[in-house]
């Protein structure tokens, strides 16, 4: 079946939605050097940056947070693809401080390779900047070693924790042990039901039935733990919750943050209905949902399913999670 999308030139994608998303907030965040997006208003010098890296494509992820309380650069690459080290550099050089900058890299060998680089570059210039890995997912095994651990939507309330230790004036070191704090206690499982299309070539990303159903799949197609016949939602969601919620190292007495983050074709309706069953499940487990988040934060155009996140929270996470924010994809008044 031919890809049906409102697009242009399929080479212009990534400059035409950068334009119009910039365009559409710009009380809020605004493009600098054609794909890096910036806070509109930044944050004083005195206090460390945060920045991070990943392709277009997974909107609003990751520039909907950039924005007070949360990211100060987000360095746009090309549809599912790492932008150069170059430009990672030239957002890194236009932030530089005495505070410093905590640089977000997702764990997708492309994003690595550009993050690695750039560091490399960075310091040669004397930027103050330390590089922390996201490697949240769990599809290849909860102990699996953190290079074959990927990235997921878990970088988001990363984000978000570490932007709001910068807002509140914390140092380059406390603001770096407060995303590794979250980075060590979350996980996050996928289930895919339904194939995305390449938004330039128009070519499915992989291939499912009918009654299929893949748990831990990457945001691109990458192989998860095997097919399975369709399950019910509330079947999906045990299943992925009783592996999740020990990869968060809670259980009984703890506190949690849930989010359950859409694909792009998976409705609310059926959001809700999973997270319905998480709760319920991790209750049952005797641990608490202090926080959560239900919608689409990462998403893979079209692709049909979800990613399930839990985090363990203690009193500091959850306060940096609740304090003020205001990007577009997530703002706390």
């Amino acid at each position: 079946m031919a890809m049906k999308k409102f697009i242009n030139n399929p080479d212009n994608l990534t400059p035409e939605l950068l334009e119009g998303y910039c365009a559409a907030f710009p009380q809020k965040v605004k493009l600098v050097s054609d794909k890096i997006v910036m806070r509109a208003n930044p944050k004083d010098e005195s206090k460390v940056a945060i920045v991070t890296l990943g392709g277009a494509g997974h909107e609003p992820a990751l520039s909907g947070f950039v924005g007070e309380g949360m990211l100060d650069a987000s360095v746009v690459g090309d549809i599912f693809a790492a932008p150069g080290a170059p430009k990672v550099v030239e957002a890194l050089r236009l932030l530089k401080r005495d505070a410093g900058i905590l640089f977000v890299v997702l764990n997708h060998e492309g994003d690595v390779m550009s993050g690695n680089m750039a560091m490399e570059m960075a310091k040669e210039e004397g930027i103050n900047v330390r590089m922390i890995l996201t490697h949240e997912d769990i599809a290849p095994g909860a102990d699996a070693p953190i290079e074959n651990r990927r990235g997921l939507a878990g970088c988001i309330p990363l984000y978000k924790v570490a932007g709001a230790a910068a807002e509140a004036g914390k140092s380059l070191d406390e603001v770096y042990a407060v995303a590794e704090k979250i980075n060590d206690n979350m996980a996050t499982l996928a289930v895919a039901l339904k194939t995305a299309t390449h938004p330039q070539s128009g070519d499915a990303i992989f291939d499912l039935a009918d009654n299929e159903m893949e748990i831990g799949m990457g945001q691109h197609g990458e192989a998860g733990t095997g097919r399975s016949d369709m399950l019910t939602a509330d079947e999906t969601a045990v299943k992925m919750a009783a592996q999740v919620l020990p990869a968060a190292n809670a259980g009984s007495g703890d506190k949690v943050m849930v989010m359950i983050n859409g694909a792009g074709a998976t409705t609310l309706m059926e959001q809700f209905i999973i997270f319905r069953a998480t709760k319920n499940y991790i209750e049952s487990q005797g641990a608490t949902v202090a926080h959560a988040l239900v919608g689409e934060y990462l998403t893979v155009q079209e692709m049909g399913g979800f990613q399930m996140f839990i985090a363990k929270l203690d009193d500091e996470l959850l306060d940096l999670l609740n304090a003020p924010a205001d990007a577009v994809s997530w703002t706390v008044r």
